[in-house]
């Protein structure tokens, strides 16, 4: 399994950005994503791009607003998150998967989460 590592969560406002980044210890040739969890929530997946072809997918809460990717060389992905909401408080998680689906149970490897917090 490949090890993951994010960054860049934080305490921001209203409309405000954020960039989180995840630092994979191997070159991983599935898919990578972002996950999400709230207090008292399910794990919700946000945002996903696939090595392949650089395919990307959202959730549609998030779409339009945030944008993930790639930098292959550094083993790096990338979720810029602008205009952020209240709603989008919530423990941010990297995960990859050998599969090409965006679905959580496909995701072997985790990493151990970012807090995003939005205040109003």
């Amino acid at each position: 399994q490949v090890q993951l590592e994010e960054s860049g969560g934080g305490l921001v406002q209203v409309g405000d950005s954020l960039r989180l980044s995840c630092v994979a210890s191997s070159f991983n040739r599935g898919t990578m994503a972002w996950f999400r969890q709230a207090p008292g929530k399910e794990r919700e997946f946000v945002a996903g791009i696939r090595w392949r072809n650089s395919y990307t997918g959202y959730s549609d809460s998030v779409k339009g607003r945030f944008t993930i990717s790639m930098d292959n060389a550094k083993n790096t992905m990338y979720l810029q998150m602008n205009n952020l909401k209240p709603e989008d408080t919530a423990v941010y998680y990297c995960a990859a998967s050998l599969s090409s689906t965006w679905q959580l149970r496909t995701f072997n490897s985790w990493g151990q989460g970012t807090q995003v917090t939005v205040s109003s």
